[in-house]
């Protein structure tokens, strides 16, 4: 079969070769569609030629296999066939095409037949293309080529001309090597797009056993024989199905125990080959030995060995190369007044005796009296010679032999110059007043704009009204829920509270303070008119009557899910609610009160939202997710910055009045200040809390912040921000504050400043709000 079928191909072949796709070098001519139904398979000889790659004919290596065992059968009559039609189509045609096998210089050993047949055809069309000079150099370096004619070896595709390397060099590039003249190889055009894979999957019945040649690019058709073969070896059978593998063992030795030895010889000692490496470090032993370097028996020295510590002064020993080596202090040598018969001006008058034992040891010149002796042998033995030589081996033996080099760095100026906190005064100090009533935790507090009151919002379910000075509780609002936010409107000329419990926010006007005040909120309350077109609001808005409205409710907000927070807007119309909640868009509202409408700012929310705040000045929205501060810009409706808190959750934030600089509490016990015109990142992080941080709050008017956690204690630092760009903030820490019992692990909850004056308050677990002065 694959004999006829090689014959029809070469046929049609014959029939293309009339185009001039040979003659060109590069076969730039010869480009081929791959869509093209007509062609047999993209492995043809066309797309070969093009692609630079000799063409082998074949559809797959069986079929090559097959031809292997066909050509061993011609093998005689193909040699002697081949010598005879070499030498009848001996024309014009034939050294054309062995110059073109030149240029493509693998032998297609093979498939010769195909070849022969070429030969043939060229030969019959060589009478009408005349090129002399080509001929005669093609027909010399022919006569070479078929040395490999018959080379039927089959250890690699010969449609390869690149070699044995990885194809993946080449993945980036229109090429994948270099013919013999250097000339780039380049790849079949592949044109299929993913409609035309899909197009071939359904029509081509053979889609599904045709694979790609990364080599060669063509697309191999795979045998049933060679399908099998892969079905085999992915169940994990053996490759070679005549294999058998449970095949019985040959013992190489029998079993049998002989009972003579074929030899009774005991081994001589050359059979005994010993080991390398042993032998190597015996002879380098024995080498040590002849040379001296080991003394194999060693007599053991009895005498006692001694060691003068000072006695190498010389640059070379280990002591006198050291750079900061000190050398053994030098006696001075014995002068004229240590003689036994020193000159007379030596010798000291009275006067001069009484002087010298007035003085002290250290203050002496001379240790010693001089003394006059007729002659040696009067001289009496030095009565302080031992002790003399013992303090000398003292001195040499205590003297240090090295000089230690010390970092001569003075302790005050590693600590950061600060100013005293006395300097930065007035600050909070002192536990002025305790507010008791509240019988639960105080979750949060708030100051009225004018400093006189102060509002509390208990877990009791109470909301009570403070005056600040005197610690007396004015008025108590029951609740339907355990308050969770309170915060007064900043406004001074409208008296509203916002009191969130549950999913309701109520805003309270408690009648304290100046009577015109409050008449006109109430008046700014009722004289609201509804608009025409009502429109869906994800909130309720209701206005309180009878009892309520007794108490001091004015309007009621009902939420579709519980409000942890509130805050207002500087100018006291605009109120922002959080709820927090992982999957909903809904998480912040903000209420306009006087038009009673409600918006969503965020059709989608990032996290899980803590807390939100309005800039003081600017049309800014801040929100705190658990990692990062978003600040949005209300105006323009976009994201402005980011701010990475690098802390694993935040718990709460404040802005400073000039709006430049934040502050974020987190619950891993950190306070990160953040500089917006400096970085997205903190400019500094303090942790000076044991516990997480529960609250921060800015002065309004003093450079102040403080902050609450639950190590019930208030930390009050001084943070002065300067007008100058160039100069950073100056952050220091300035009083802990301590008054609030921890209750259920809870210290402090809530933080606030006094509007005017440098005082704190602060909201406990312990059911305490207390106001340091």
């Amino acid at each position: 079969m694959s004999k006829l079928k090689n014959k029809k191909r070469n046929l049609e072949e014959n029939e293309d070769e009339k185009l001039p796709i040979f003659d060109k070098e590069g076969g730039e001519d010869g480009c081929l569609d791959d869509g093209d139904e007509d062609q047999d398979d993209l492995s043809d000889s066309e797309e070969s030629v093009f692609s630079g790659l000799e063409e082998s004919g074949s559809d797959s290596d069986d079929e090559e296999d097959e031809e292997d065992e066909e050509e061993e059968e011609d093998g005689s009559e193909g040699k002697s066939s081949d010598v005879e039609e070499e030498k009848a189509a001996d024309g014009d045609g034939e050294d054309q095409l062995s110059a073109n096998e030149v240029i493509k210089p693998q032998a297609d050993g093979q498939h010769s037949k195909e070849k022969k047949k070429k030969k043939k055809t060229a030969g019959k069309e060589g009478g009408q293309e005349s090129v002399a000079s080509d001929r005669d150099s093609g027909l010399q370096i022919s006569s070479q080529v078929d040395e490999y004619e018959h080379d039927t070896s089959d250890e690699e595709d010969i449609r390869n001309t690149v070699g044995n390397i990885p194809m993946e060099w080449y993945k980036d590039y229109p090429h994948i090597g270099y013919d013999l003249d250097g000339k780039k190889i380049f790849k079949p055009i592949r044109n299929k797009d993913e409609l035309d894979e899909f197009l071939d999957k359904m029509d081509n019945p053979d889609y599904w056993r045709t694979v790609q040649d990364k080599m060669t690019g063509a697309d191999i058709r795979l045998s049933d024989e060679q399908v099998d073969l892969v079905h085999r070896l992915q169940q994990g059978k053996f490759g070679d199905v005549s294999f058998n593998e449970y095949e019985p063992a040959i013992d190489f030795f029998s079993n049998e125990v002989m009972i003579h030895p074929v030899t009774n010889r005991p081994q001589d000692k050359r059979s005994f080959i010993p080991s390398l490496i042993e032998k190597e470090k015996v002879g380098k032993l024995v080498h040590a030995i002849k040379m001296g370097w080991i003394k194999p028996r060693r007599p053991k020295e009895t005498t006692p060995q001694y060691y003068d510590l000072w006695a190498k002064e010389d640059p070379n020993s280990i002591l006198g190369r050291h750079k900061m080596h000190i050398p053994a202090p030098k006696i001075k040598l014995p002068g004229h007044e240590e003689s036994y018969n020193p000159p007379p001006e030596y010798l000291l008058s009275e006067e001069e005796r009484l002087a010298w034992e007035q003085q002290d040891p250290e203050d002496r010149k001379l240790s010693f009296l001089p003394q006059k002796f007729t002659c040696l042998r009067a001289v009496p033995a030095y009565s302080r010679f031992i002790h003399e030589r013992f303090e000398r081996c003292l001195d040499l033996y205590l003297c240090p032999r090295q000089r230690k080099m010390r970092v001569n760095v003075n302790p005050e100026d590693l600590i950061p110059k600060l100013p005293k906190p006395k300097d930065l005064q007035p600050f909070p100090t002192t536990q002025s007043l305790v507010y008791r009533g509240h019988s639960s935790l105080v979750r949060s507090i708030s100051v009225s704009p004018s400093g006189q009151w102060l509002v509390s919002g208990s877990d009791d379910c109470t909301v009570r009204f403070w005056e600040v000075s005197t610690a007396r509780c004015l008025k108590t609002v029951e609740v339907g829920g355990a308050v969770k936010a309170v915060a007064w409107n900043p406004n001074p000329s409208i008296c509203l509270v916002a009191v969130s419990y549950d999913d309701t926010v109520i805003l309270l006007n408690p009648g304290l303070g100046d009577r015109l005040v409050c008449t006109a909120t109430d008046q700014i309350i009722s004289s609201y008119e509804e608009p025409e077109e009502v429109k869906d609001q994800p909130v309720q808005w209701a206005v309180a009557e009878g009892e309520g409205h007794e108490q001091g409710h004015r309007l009621i907000l009902k939420h579709p899910k519980a409000v942890r927070q509130v805050t207002w807007h500087g100018k006291g119309d605009y109120l922002a609610c959080v709820m927090p909640d992982n999957g909903s868009s809904l998480q912040v509202v903000i209420h306009q009160v006087s038009k009673r409408r409600t918006q969503n700012p965020f059709r989608k929310n990032k996290g899980l939202v803590q807390c939100v705040s309005f800039h003081p000045i600017r049309p800014y929205f801040f929100v705190a997710t658990q990692r990062y501060v978003r600040i949005y810009n209300l105006i323009k409706q976009e994201l402005t910055k980011k701010l990475m808190a690098n802390c694993k959750w935040i718990s709460s934030m404040a802005i400073h009045p000039g709006g430049d600089n934040v502050i974020c509490g987190s619950y891993d016990c950190r306070l990160a200040w953040f500089d917006l015109d400096l970085s997205t990142k903190p400019y500094k992080v303090l942790r000076h809390h044991k516990r997480a941080l529960r609250s921060v709050a800015y002065h309004r008017h003093y450079p102040l912040f403080a902050s609450g956690s639950d190590d019930g204690s208030v930390i009050v630092c001084h943070g002065m921000v300067y007008n100058d760009l160039l100069q950073n903030p100056l952050i220091v820490p300035v009083k802990v504050l301590k008054g609030h019992s921890i209750t259920h692990d809870l210290g402090v909850l809530d933080v606030t400043f006094h509007p005017t004056q440098p005082w704190v308050f602060s909201s406990g677990a312990d059911g305490t709000v207390r106001l340091f002065t």
